[in-house]
């Protein structure tokens, strides 16, 4: 085998919640996460020169070690020692800096794509240390499916699957910073926790109803007051008809949870039109 091609998936967070600040300067998170059918395409290749080279469909997108997945592939290769190069091609959907991990996505594919093409029987313990060098969502993105994330996002948690649905997502035209948003939740009191544990017994009895009413990221304390088109457009998504709607991330994609498709697209044409942002797009729960 010379090359091999994966969907890498976006993922949006049920819940969030910020439980304190850690030694280390990371906040301490407990998160359920769940995977969508977005997704990249990641398509890595041996080639003979010792080089690691990696084209996009966006031209502004960095190809050198400021790229995740260029890290991923440099870690691999050098501590698995594996000669010749390798070549990899991102083929993005998923919007950037989005709170939708398209970045942790496509590294957890190399680091998979990689493990299979050079058959390096890497354990998946040892993958998902690997993963956590490189980022805090790349674990849990290797795992996929619905999950409870805890500390950085590093310890997981396997859950039955969330029930089906399809999920209308739509990111404003604005950059988000994240260590922004988290300096910001910082300085406010008050704010109300989700109920995980009501999320995970909502999962856990496939009620669709009872997930969309649990929804909850604090976060969006810090966000919407940055970023008010947020609100707008879990609003507009309310409605029309979306059983609940949130914040992915730290933003600045809101989400809505639909029950069926023909609803979900006319929200997601509304959207797009209403705001004039390109990136809107009708997807669905992916369970593994």
């Amino acid at each position: 085998m010379d090359y091999i091609s994966v969907k890498a998936r976006a993922k949006i967070n049920l819940t969030l919640d910020v439980t304190g600040k850690r030694p280390d300067g990371y906040h301490e998170l407990k998160m359920i996460m769940q995977t969508v059918e977005l997704y990249d395409k990641v398509f890595v290749k041996k080639i003979e020169k010792p080089v690691i080279k990696i084209k996009t469909n966006l031209e502004w997108l960095p190809t050198d070690n400021r790229n995740l997945a260029y890290k991923a592939a440099e870690v691999i290769k050098e501590r698995y020692d594996i000669p010749g190069g390798v070549f990899i091609e991102l083929k993005k959907t998923i919007p950037v800096a989005a709170g939708l991990a398209g970045g942790s996505a496509d590294c957890a594919a190399v680091l998979y794509a990689m493990n299979i093409l050079y058959n390096l029987k890497i354990k998946r313990e040892e993958l998902a240390a690997i993963a956590l060098e490189l980022g805090s969502d790349v674990p849990y993105c290797l795992m996929r499916g619905t999950a409870l994330a805890e500390g950085r996002g590093e310890i997981l948690t396997r859950l039955p699957a969330c029930p089906e649905a399809w999920i209308v997502l739509a990111k404003p035209a604005v950059g988000m910073s994240t260590a922004a948003v988290y300096k910001a939740i910082d300085a406010i009191d008050g704010y109300s926790h989700p109920d995980t544990e009501g999320m995970i017994d909502a999962i856990k009895k496939s009620d669709i109803n009872a997930v969309a009413s649990k929804l909850s990221n604090v976060l969006e304390n810090a966000s919407i007051p940055m970023c008010p088109m947020i609100g707008d457009i879990k609003k507009m998504l309310s409605d029309m008809g979306a059983v609940g709607v949130l914040m992915s991330g730290s933003g600045p994609t809101a989400y809505g949870i639909f029950k069926d498709k023909e609803t979900a697209q006319k929200a997601a044409d509304n959207v797009k039109k209403t705001f004039n942002i390109r990136d809107v797009y009708a997807t669905k729960i992916f369970n593994i």
